[in-house]
């Protein structure tokens, strides 16, 4: 433990999506935010002052070393984030990681190489797992009021055509390469309602190219990509990724699939989160709306939330996964998205580039527990 028994977290990406985390470190007392690093030299200090950091660096790699972190959060473009997470596991720091956990299937090889090999932990940020009707879900889930569940749905639809041109490396590592690249918001929350599965294999197909960039070329993403999969389990799932379409921002959409149970999230502006639960339901052809049911139902965080959770982005799941993280760290809960969860949420997408890359073949999805030897 570092001076004063708090741990010292290092923020990478301070300057950007990096400085998103400070209400939550603040308010746990194992926690200070220690040290900001960004490549962006000229917003550094005023980073810093926004974050409460005692020291600055501009490079990753002399903050792991030079300054006395515990942990470190990586909040940058996500083609670092397993360089950067592999280097600060093998210096001992704990991570938590932006999604997604990387970029290719070697670099994940490496990662839970590098995860194996220290006492330090890893987990990664999927945000969207927080969110709280997700969140509700999976309880109502684990006390088996959807029976058994054998069918979801995910999609992120969301245009970012103005966005690529901003933040430069969404043009490449997110629609730059066809095939879904960025799933983790959509199957992360599934794969945490289906407890104890993966995925086994997918395929993926697009919709076609019909946008341009404002230089004038395509996309290598195809508009619309959708990647099936099939669970260890047998149970099926659909994701959609869109980042190109243009149309409003729906943000996540889910679709779950029980025995005794249906749930379907809200499409649009102004509707509701639908649910219909045969034990709870009497009509078997009217929908509950679903936050009739957070009385009785909602987990302890989402009881009675903090004003810095309700303002905190991604729907509360910036502030509630630095907590988890923390609480990690120091061994009072368990970690709820470690490598190998970190894994089963990546790696899909991954190889679907590989499926449509092949006329949309069903391929198989490492399961990176047996890469662990």
């Amino acid at each position: 433990m570092a001076v004063l028994e708090r741990l010292n977290i290092g923020v990478a990406g301070a300057a950007g999506r990096g400085g998103s985390f400070r209400a939550a470190i603040d308010a746990h007392p194992a926690a200070r935010l220690h040290a900001v690093c960004d490549i962006r030299e000229d917003m550094l200090e005023g980073a810093a002052e926004r974050l409460g950091a005692s020291e600055t660096y501009s490079d990753y790699g002399e903050m792991l070393q030079g300054s006395d972190l515990d942990a470190v959060i990586i909040g940058t473009p996500m083609q670092f984030h397993a360089p950067q997470a592999i280097a600060a596991l093998e210096s001992g720091v704990h991570v938590l990681s932006e999604v997604t956990a990387a970029v290719s299937v070697d670099e994940c090889k490496r990662l839970v190489a590098a995860a194996a090999d220290t006492t330090a932990l890893y987990m990664m940020a999927e945000n969207f797992t927080y969110m709280k009707p997700n969140v509700l879900v999976k309880e109502l889930v684990r006390r088996g009021l959807f029976g058994d569940v054998y069918y979801a749905e995910g999609e992120y639809v969301h245009e970012l055509k103005g966005l690529n041109e901003i933040t430069t490396w969404r043009r490449k590592w997110q629609t730059g390469i066809d095939g879904v690249t960025y799933g983790t918001h959509s199957l992360g929350p599934i794969l945490q309602w289906m407890v104890g599965d993966r995925v086994a294999r997918v395929c993926c197909e697009g919709s076609g190219h019909h946008y341009t960039d404002p230089r004038g070329n395509q996309y290598e993403n195809q508009d619309s990509c959708v990647m099936l999969c099939k669970t260890v389990r047998g149970s099926l799932i659909k994701i959609r990724v869109d980042m190109l379409s243009d149309r409003p921002h729906s943000m996540a959409n889910y679709v779950l699939q029980g025995t005794t149970g249906c749930y379907e999230s809200a499409r649009a502006r102004g509707e509701a989160n639908r649910i219909w639960l045969a034990d709870l339901c009497e009509d078997r052809n009217s929908w509950k709306e679903l936050s009739e049911l957070e009385e009785e139902y909602m987990p302890e965080i989402w009881r009675n939330p903090s004003e810095e959770a309700l303002q905190a982005g991604h729907g509360g799941g910036d502030y509630f996964e630095i907590l988890d993280f923390v609480n990690a760290i120091m061994g009072t809960a368990p970690c709820p998205i470690g490598i190998h969860e970190a894994m089963d949420m990546t790696l899909p997408g991954l190889i679907s580039q590989a499926s449509i890359a092949n006329d949309g073949a069903w391929l198989d999805v490492p399961d990176s527990r047996a890469w662990v030897k």
